[in-house]
């Protein structure tokens, strides 16, 4: 009997997300090259089989996963290339990389976050950079925290593609025994969907801050979602369904989980650190303090009414008083 090659894949950073999905694909018949920038992580994870540095408890099958330090071995010979670092820094990660080392590579976004500056979904940045197709562009959202995938709890993914083709490719590279996939072609709404409910867990957080309770959070929940709807239909009209997982339920488990980075960065900022301090006692990314810039810059050309975006703009980019806007956002929610 004629035995399937695995997938060839390439999983680019070295975070919490990139190690859950490392534990995924290596659920499945798939050969993985795992980019680290720490070459004290990489070695670690050669030696002893798991992060020393996110979800430490998870062990790495190192018979499927192959460590690398340096970018441009580890898309050699790739099928996909998944990106799963912070956009802040995805142009750094791929420092080294031209065009030519992407033809006739699937590239896969797991970021849910905005290229600063640029204000560019991250599949329209590796488009315009190295000359992606389209239909070889996809992202993954739902609400699937590490976390939870460490723990084999069951989890539900939503891959998105202009491409039905490739869409379904990569849920059946991410479908395992915990994880259920489904493939659609939002990719724009989903994406943009995945940005702006990282910057609804950052006002949730700072509301928690300043001791507001669940009946409030449960209002600007609500009312957050008709803001997503607001912008997505004005930036990207489309018939969809937002009540879907990929859409409420991302917003949902990362306004309320005690997983969510974002609500944990707002709700140090609602108890008075600076963002500098804030910062340092993660020690991880809240791509919402970037998203939130880019969002509030983009809807400069559409004008679309976003009252919580705008709040929490002031707070983090303006020096705007927490109690002064969260006192201000309470009198226009419904």
């Amino acid at each position: 009997m004629k035995v399937n090659q695995p997938i060839r894949l390439t999983m680019v950073g070295g975070g919490s997300w990139a190690t859950a999905l490392v534990k995924i694909l290596s659920e499945n018949n798939v050969s993985v090259k795992w980019w680290l920038r720490k070459k004290s992580d990489a070695d670690h994870i050669k030696k002893f089989g798991h992060n020393p540095s996110y979800l430490s408890d998870v062990q790495i099958n190192t018979r499927k996963v192959k460590v690398c330090t340096k970018i441009k071995e580890s898309v050699k010979d790739s099928d996909y290339i998944i990106l799963a670092v912070p956009a802040a820094f995805i142009s750094d990660a791929l420092t080294g990389l031209k065009p030519a080392d992407f033809v006739g590579k699937a590239v896969v976004s797991a970021i849910k976050g905005m290229i600063p500056g640029a204000n560019q979904l991250v599949t329209d940045w590796v488009s315009e950079q190295y000359d992606v197709p389209a239909e070889r562009l996809s992202v993954i959202a739902g609400p699937c925290h590490a976390e939870e995938v460490a723990l084999e709890k069951k989890s539900y993914l939503t891959i998105a593609s202009q491409n039905p083709a490739c869409a379904a490719s990569v849920a059946d590279l991410l479908r395992c025994r915990f994880v259920q996939t489904t493939p659609v072609d939002d990719i724009y709404g989903i994406e943009y969907s995945a940005v702006m409910k990282n910057i609804i867990a950052l006002a949730c957080g700072i509301t928690r801050g300043l001791g507001y309770g669940d009946n409030f959070q449960a209002v600007l929940v609500s009312n957050a979602m008709q803001e997503i709807r607001r912008f997505v239909d004005a930036v990207y009209p489309k018939h969809r369904d937002l009540s879907g997982s990929a859409y409420l339920g991302d917003l949902l488990v990362t306004a309320y989980s005690p997983f969510s980075r974002n609500r944990t960065f707002g709700t140090l900022i609602g108890r008075g650190y600076t963002i500098q301090s804030a910062q340092a006692e993660m020690n991880m990314i809240a791509e919402g303090y970037y998203a939130v810039k880019s969002i509030y810059e983009v809807n400069q050309q559409f004008g679309v009414d976003m009252p919580i975006t705008n709040a929490v703009y002031a707070i983090l980019y303006e020096r705007a008083v927490p109690t002064t806007e969260m006192n201000s956002l309470t009198g226009v929610l419904m």
